[in-house]
């Protein structure tokens, strides 16, 4: 049997397994559809409930990754192919042009501080720009530069002020054929996106935002450094509302996410907390319809957000925001729990806590795996109590997001990463692995 991986999917669950494995002496590939390893958890400021740094916690594994012997990192790649079975996987990756030379480039940067093109930055969620070549975000792995074609003008400045001479326009996509014993898909999660709601305005009001938005506008390597100012006019917000489960525990035709996302709950009481850091005078309020705490320290967490920063929660679902167009403030009508009247709130900002699911191109990825998805596009486990980290197919494992939401975020994917591992390691040694 091969005693090669690939793992598909380089966020937090992903980078996890192959260190992991790496560890253990398997020679890893670990495959990235983006420009950098890092995940989801590379565009969040703090983590819950210990508020720790977040990129604090991840970028030292990414550098890990980039330096251990046993892996080989394949960013900025997809997988096209597999054919065959365990113990013996062909693998095809394409791998995209980014136009520089990775074995050149050194990350130094000054090609952007030169480009005069720009375009939104899709890591910072389109609130922010970046240059037509870029790096997405400054703790990106590899430290290799991206060209964006689409939005280069081909001025010619970066050629001209790169000292390594890493500019490749000749660049063309490679395809590379692996021989792999076991496959471990890793590929997280997307955000559902809020405006196919309309009575909460997403898109149409510019001060609601999702809460994937906050992350970024809270973050120092954010389009604000870390400041946060309302989208409409850059001014502090001194009063902001969270509602919880837009697109969550919904089963409206158009939507269909009847399941619990586990984490909006968690994840929203840790941003008021940090708004109220940032800004101890403004009000905040969540309106949520359970507030879901599972798990070690979260509902201590809560207590502390209620009784020493004075966040507010109010048991409603908000049916409607309005806008007011000569002050862009919010007003959001909900339905009082106590008295059961209509009331309404006025808001500077609201953040939308959006519903976690399936990666954006799971579905033709499981095809090519040949593995089922749930009803939900989640991957689906062989069997959800003895082996819940095995897909149908045997050698192909899952961990993280992509198999549904999880109660603790990421220490959970961090968990279920290093019990993939052991399982890899059982299926091709032909024996337990504690």
């Amino acid at each position: 049997m091969q005693k090669e991986i690939i793992v598909i999917g380089g966020g937090i669950a992903g980078i996890q397994a192959s260190l992991d494995l790496a560890n253990r002496g398997f020679k890893v590939y670990l495959v990235e559809k983006s420009e950098s390893i890092g995940g989801r958890m590379a565009q969040l400021d703090k983590t819950f409930p210990t508020m720790d740094c977040s990129i604090c916690i991840l970028a030292p594994k990414m550098i890990e990754c980039t330096h251990h012997p046993n892996v080989r990192l394949l960013t900025y790649s997809e997988v096209k192919e597999v054919k065959g079975s365990v113990g013996d996987f062909k693998v095809k990756v394409l791998k995209k042009p980014r136009y520089v030379d990775e074995t050149k480039c050194n990350g130094c940067g000054s090609c952007a501080e030169n480009c005069p093109a720009e375009a939104p930055n899709e890591f910072d969620e389109n609130m922010g720009v970046r240059k037509a070549i870029y790096m997405p975000f400054p703790q990106g792995v590899p430290r290799v530069m991206v060209i964006d074609k689409d939005n280069c003008i081909e001025c010619g400045l970066c050629d001209k002020v790169c000292q390594a001479n890493a500019i490749n326009r000749e660049q063309q996509p490679e395809e590379i054929e692996l021989e792999v014993g076991a496959i471990v898909v890793a590929t997280g999660f997307d955000m559902f996106d809020p405006s196919v709601i309309p009575q909460y305005g997403y898109k149409r009001f510019k001060n609601v935002i999702t809460a994937m938005e906050l992350e970024r506008l809270l973050c120092a390597s954010g389009p604000t450094g870390g400041h946060l100012i309302r989208p409409s006019d850059g001014k502090i917000p001194r009063s902001v509302a969270f509602i919880q489960c837009i697109g969550s525990r919904d089963r409206r035709e158009w939507i269909n996410h009847p399941y619990c996302s586990s984490i909006c709950c968690k994840y929203a009481v840790k941003d008021a907390v940090l708004i109220k850091e940032h800004e101890s005078d403004s009000r905040v309020t969540i309106f949520y319809i359970d507030m879901r705490a599972f798990g070690r320290g979260f509902q201590e967490f809560v207590n502390r957000a209620k009784s020493e920063f004075g966040i507010a929660f109010v048991r409603s679902n908000p049916g409607e925001i309005s806008e007011d167009p000569a002050t862009n403030n919010l007003i959001v009508w909900f339905e009082d729990p106590i008295t059961r009247t209509v009331q309404h709130i006025p808001f500077d900002l609201v953040v939308l806590c959006p519903a976690l699911i399936p990666r954006k191109g799971v579905e033709e990825l499981a095809k090519t795996l040949g593995i089922e998805l749930d009803n939900y596009g989640f991957l689906k486990s062989a069997d959800a109590v003895k082996t819940p980290l095995d897909t149908a197919v045997p050698g192909i494992f899952a961990c993280g997001y992509c198999l549904g939401p999880k109660t603790g975020d990421i220490p959970d994917s961090i968990t279920q990463a290093s019990a993939t591992v052991a399982r890899v390691a059982e299926v091709l040694l032909g024996k337990e692995v504690s």
